[in-house]
């Protein structure tokens, strides 16, 4: 109910839209001395009713696409780490980087490593070769 209520009030402004335009093509562009044939008001037209739709459809795809994890979501996923963590450094999880730090030894560049836990907005990794558990998920781009 709720996505047709949507797709309802979007013709319905873009129908409006439409009609304050052709108002202003046929009644005020005459009134500056510039007229528009009648195949031209249709060709645009049509090209702002496709752009319209077009547009539409892409924001209603972008709008339903379910969210990445976030900062909260984030333990237990792995990553590579981007910047040597001596203890602090960068990770790329998915195609995000994360400032991180590790509690351990050093982590160099191009390892792979396990997020832990969460401090602030910076992530505790841990070299995911010596993870207990090796049940992480890797977030893919």
């Amino acid at each position: 109910m709720k996505v047709n209520s949507r797709i309802l009030i979007t013709v319905l402004a873009t129908l409006a839209e439409e009609i304050a335009l052709v108002v202003f093509v046929l009644l005020g562009l005459p009134m500056l001395g510039v007229e528009i044939p009648l195949g031209g008001l249709i060709a645009i037209m049509s090209g702002i009713a496709v752009y319209g739709v077009i547009s539409y459809r892409l924001g209603s795809r972008a709008l339903m696409k379910k969210p990445r994890a976030g900062l909260c979501e984030m333990v237990g996923l792995k990553g590579e780490v981007v910047e040597t963590l001596a203890p602090d450094g960068v990770v790329k999880i998915g195609s995000e980087f994360w400032s991180a730090r590790t509690g351990g030894p050093a982590i160099h560049k191009g390892e792979v490593v396990t997020v832990i836990e969460r401090s602030g907005l910076q992530l505790v990794v841990k070299d995911a070769d010596n993870s207990d558990d090796g049940g992480g998920e890797h977030l893919e781009p």
